[in-house]
């Protein structure tokens, strides 16, 4: 990808119809969002009601992904994907309809908001492998940067639509509306072409057979792939969670009030697309600019528990989730390429509960600490650890990516003449102080002493994959 080409996943005719239904429908996702969170505090009036219903749509991303990735790895995605839209758009009006006559009240509310999740659990992985699909592997971090920028922007403007229309006429309108966008969603995978562009390699059909425990058995051989993972884990954990910590200091030390934290939070998102223009600039995502990023994001955080006054540490806040949105970009890149076709729905499903079970572990962890601790304290806290953590994970990639090296150094010469021929090119062609480095797809072969050699792929010393 040439430098400087910010959107240069747009050049895909593809992409370009996928990026507009999915930014119609991140808009009437976060309406719907906004309308359960205002339906469900108007009717109790309990803040602690309201996270549980956040709750009941996160929870079955722990449980669920996983077949959602199996699913992803085995069956085509367009059937699912248009099962899932029509499921979502359902559950919408059932939202709707609880919102016009009171029918069910809560209780049905919860039931719908957790049958959500359970959609969206098993529909994110079908989704992350359809996407990739749609680009080249050269746009590939790009579009996912550009789909980051559109979530961010889809985000914003739900949430001041939604607010208006929830002031004006209530939330059963939002939750129509939301499931009016999900048509743009079916409407884009009809338009879409399959083949348009040479994408990721189609997965092995017989390996995409395999279930959930080769999922498993495959990620313990991979890690690169675990130490990024982890990464992202303690990072997300302890760095991620600035509801919990913007809420706290406000209320605290700053003594914002609520003003004060509807205006951090409005720059946080103003910062998660900021970082998205800044990862679709990057010519390539690799793990040093995971590392780079993460203890970039630490340090800031540590800055912010220092910041005296609500507009300085609203001055640290954009950068951190500029950075965090960086990080995010560059994990589900390195997932994309760096895996087996034929495990990357699996691999994708463990990216997704990652997430889920950072920002459940992580949010009443930071919010203890603030309670017992003080909120200054806990950014302190977290951002030391969230370093340490962070060089610690560069240190153990480093020596990871160099095993790899020295054993596609010492790898056998293959036997089969086409192959030895292949061995033989990339050695001559290899440059002076670089090594050849073993696909991540293939090094389990290398491991077990066989010699498949689809991909060989020179780098230096210290190359950034």
């Amino acid at each position: 990808m040439a430098r400087g080409a910010t959107f240069a996943a747009l050049r895909h005719r593809n992409y370009r119809i996928w990026a507009l239904a999915g930014f119609i429908s991140v808009i009437g996702t976060w309406m719907q969002v906004l309308g359960v969170n205002w339906y469900v505090l108007k009717e109790t009036g309990s803040a602690t009601s309201m996270g549980f219903a956040v709750l009941l749509q996160a929870a079955p991303t722990l449980l669920l992904s996983v077949w959602g990735g199996v699913l992803a790895d085995r069956l085509p995605a367009r059937p699912l994907l248009i099962a899932a839209q029509g499921a979502h758009a359902v559950l919408a009006g059932g939202l709707a309809a609880v919102a016009l006559t009171g029918v069910g009240g809560l209780p049905l509310i919860f039931a719908i908001s957790l049958a959500s999740g359970a959609v969206s659990a098993i529909e994110g992985p079908v989704m992350g492998r359809w996407a990739a699909s749609l680009v080249d592997r050269e746009t590939l971090g790009n579009a996912l940067a550009l789909g980051s920028l559109t979530n961010s922007a889809g985000r914003i403007l739900g949430m001041s639509l939604g607010a208006v229309v929830v002031a004006a006429v209530g939330p059963a309108l939002l939750f129509g509306i939301n499931a009016a966008s999900f048509a743009a969603v079916v409407v884009a995978l009809f338009a879409v072409r399959p083949g348009a562009v040479p994408g990721l390699p189609v997965p092995d059909a017989g390996r995409a057979r395999d279930g959930v425990r080769a999922g498993f058995a495959y990620l313990r051989g991979q890690p690169v792939l675990l130490l990024a993972l982890a990464l992202s884990f303690v990072l997300g954990s302890l760095g991620r969670n600035y509801q919990v910590t913007m809420a706290a200091m406000s209320d605290g030390p700053l003594d914002a009030g609520a003003s004060g934290y509807g205006l951090l939070s409005t720059v946080f998102a103003v910062g998660t697309v900021v970082g998205a223009l800044v990862a679709a600039r990057r010519r390539s995502l690799g793990y040093r600019t995971l590392v780079v990023a993460g203890l970039f994001a630490s340090g800031l955080q540590i800055v912010a528990g220092l910041a005296p006054g609500t507009w300085s540490f609203a001055a640290v806040i954009l950068p951190i989730a500029a950075a965090a949105v960086v990080i995010d970009t560059t994990v589900g890149t390195r997932a994309q390429l760096d895996t087996d076709g034929a495990m990357r729905g699996r691999v994708l499903a463990a990216l997704a509960v990652t997430g889920s079970v950072s920002a459940a572990v992580g949010a009443p962890l930071l919010g203890w600490l603030a309670e017992h601790a003080g909120p200054r304290q806990t950014l302190v806290l977290a951002g030391a650890a969230a370093a340490i953590a962070t060089t610690a994970a560069g240190v153990a990639l480093d020596r990871q990516r160099g095993r790899a090296a020295t054993l596609a150094l010492v790898v056998p010469r293959p036997r089969h003449p086409v192959r030895r021929a292949a061995f033989r090119a990339a050695r001559i062609v290899r440059p002076s102080g670089a090594v050849c480095v073993i696909a991540p797809a293939e090094a389990g072969a290398v491991r077990s002493g066989g010699v498949r050699l689809r991909e060989l792929v020179t780098a230096g010393p210290v190359a950034n994959r």
